[in-house]
């Protein structure tokens, strides 16, 4: 009997798809990743696009707006 010099198999991350939740394979054979598939990945790039995701700022201040004239 001689040694096996095959690899086991690689097995398919499974991560959470980050718009509706679900389960979404993370490999090379979903083109949609981290995005379980086209729809949730397309629901992100509208969000992006309406500028739903923001960070929140305060106004500058009078000093602030000041001091950049300089």
């Amino acid at each position: 009997m001689k040694p096996s010099d095959s690899t086991p198999p690689e097995r398919s991350k499974l991560v959470t798809c980050p718009t509706c939740g679900g389960d979404s394979v993370f490999a090379p054979s979903n083109p949609f990743r981290p995005f379980c598939c086209e729809r949730c990945k397309n629901i992100d790039l509208g969000a992006w696009a309406s500028e739903s995701f923001r960070m929140p700022a305060n106004p500058p201040t009078e000093d602030q707006l000041t001091d950049d004239e300089q």
